[in-house]
């Protein structure tokens, strides 16, 4: 335990370190935002890596994996194609007018500071979602680490993410990111070999998973159709969520964005072909437990020795960290850029940077409060990702890439498309909020002998598809038709985006 407390604090230490220099590095709101836009390939791959490689990965994904077996994992080859569509596709065009924040996208192309405070408002309430999941996955790791009560744990982490965040923002971000994760991939790499020496080998490993979970390398744990609309919604959510757009930004110039991005498939991958292995011996080695989120902590503690253990749990809880903050930030500017400041467009810049600091800490503090009160207490973390990631995708691929690529796409049909796409993740009988596995997530062969599909608590035919398929699809067609059935837009809106490039 003594190793795990030098360990964390000095984690600690490094990440104050971090927001002090950048709380007198940032000098503007270009600063605050978007790191003055001006970053290298590798703090912009890493940061853009650190934010997708979320509590989903480390905790979530290994504890779906523990649950539903292999055919999960099928969902790591949608994001490469995810990456590569932002740098070869999107960007090139995305990236010509930089912007402090999406909502400010939205406004520019769409010429409606109306559609652009209701993108800030949806980005709002997602990101209330999804900070619950990684919050609750930080109460886990302070309460193994700790001892502390799990409630705590989440007050204590958040205040910490808050702290930094507020001070030194998306500079504070980018380079913690950094160091994130290269504590995420030491800690993957250490814990892969003592895991599978801890069941005696590779061999060893698969006969044993086999023999605990029949279904783990079979496609009947989870339906197809499910499989397939949940890495469609990876696919689209890799590219349409705000915390990475504004990532775009952030970074200098094209050439610095595709090396940054290659690095970003790189590592992302990597990292979840290690957690794959993990949530193998997970099954061998905790056969039983309550619930999958607790099987990485687990590993952490009860597998590896001290010191690699308590680089495992840093890994976790870097994991969580990097995304919260991204997200905190998106929300925080949403909050205070692009609702704040449509009412007070004249506020002098040194009240609008500290209202860009409260803006954080109000979207920073209502997750813990809901949390405490007992709203999205339970769920397994991946299921709150990939809610999260349905609504994202839903709302902004559409009005965002066909935004740079159709002409003819007007505020009316953007409006249209972020209503109808993120609010239809939410009707389709609320995604996976709220779902459980058999026996609180328990694999289903070992509950009531059942050996064919994991028959969830609450779920309904609906859920055997990803809401991101309903959602993507009712986003398009009203983009289209609204559209055709309203005035063009001006000149004005599509000329930066779709004008060709002036030669050097």
């Amino acid at each position: 335990m003594n190793v795990q407390l030098s360990t964390f604090l000095l984690y600690f230490v490094a990440v104050f370190a971090i927001g002090w220099y950048a709380l007198r590095a940032t000098k503007s709101e270009a600063d605050y935002w978007i790191a003055g836009g001006k970053l290298g390939w590798l703090v912009g791959g890493a940061t853009m890596a650190a934010t997708h490689t979320s509590a989903g990965t480390f905790v979530g994904t290994i504890g779906v994996m523990y649950v539903a077996g292999w055919s999960f994992g099928w969902l790591v080859l949608a994001l490469p194609l995810a990456y590569w569509f932002m740098a070869a596709v999107l960007a090139p065009r995305f990236t010509r007018v930089k912007q402090l924040t999406l909502p400010a996208f939205i406004e520019t192309r769409y010429y409606s500071k109306g559609v652009r405070a209701l993108a800030a408002v949806i980005i709002l309430i997602a990101t209330v979602v999804y900070v619950q999941a990684q919050i609750v996955a930080g109460g886990l790791i302070a309460n193994i680490v700790f001892g502390v009560p799990v409630s705590w744990g989440m007050v204590g982490f958040t205040a910490i993410l808050l702290a930094y965040t507020v001070i030194g923002g998306m500079i504070a971000v980018v380079y913690t990111d950094l160091l994130q994760l290269i504590i995420m991939v030491l800690g993957a790499i250490c814990a892969v070999p003592l895991a599978i020496r801890q069941v005696g080998g590779v061999e060893p490993l698969f006969t044993y998973v086999e023999a605990v979970n029949p279904l783990t390398f079979s496609w009947e744990a989870m339906p197809a159709l499910l499989l397939f609309t949940m890495g469609l919604s990876f696919l689209l959510g890799g590219v349409a969520t705000p915390e990475k757009l504004i990532r775009l930004y952030a970074m200098r110039d094209m050439r610095t964005i595709r090396r940054g991005i290659l690095l970003t498939i790189i590592a992302v991958t990597t990292l979840n072909l290690l957690v794959f292995v993990l949530s193998l011996a997970a099954v061998v080695l905790f056969p039983n437990l309550p619930t999958g989120d607790l099987a990485m902590p687990m590993l952490a503690t009860a597998v590896l020795p001290a010191t690699l253990g308590a680089i495992l749990l840093a890994a976790i809880t870097a994991a969580m960290m990097s995304t919260v903050d991204s997200l905190l930030l998106v929300a925080g500017s949403a909050l205070s850029v692009d609702i704040y400041q449509l009412f007070r467009p004249d506020a002098p810049p040194g009240r609008r940077l500290w209202v860009d600091r409260a803006g954080i800490l109000v979207v920073g503090t209502i997750p813990v409060v809901l949390l405490l009160s007992g709203v999205g207490e339970g769920e397994l973390v991946q299921f709150i990702v990939l809610l999260f990631t349905a609504l994202m995708a839903s709302s902004f691929f559409i009005p965002v890439v066909v935004g740079v690529y159709w002409r003819r796409a007007t505020r009316e049909g953007a409006a249209a498309a972020l209503v109808g796409g993120g609010g239809n993740p939410l009707a389709w009988g609320g995604g996976f909020a709220g779902r459980r596995a058999p026996g609180e997530g328990a694999p289903a062969a070992m509950v009531g002998g059942v050996t064919t599909a994991l028959a969830w608590e609450g779920w309904g035919p609906a859920d055997a598809i990803d809401p991101v398929l309903p959602g993507f699809l009712v986003s398009a067609f009203l983009m289209v038709v609204v559209s055709l059935l309203t005035p063009p837009p001006p000149e004005s809106a599509t000329q930066p985006y779709m004008s060709s490039p002036e030669k050097p």
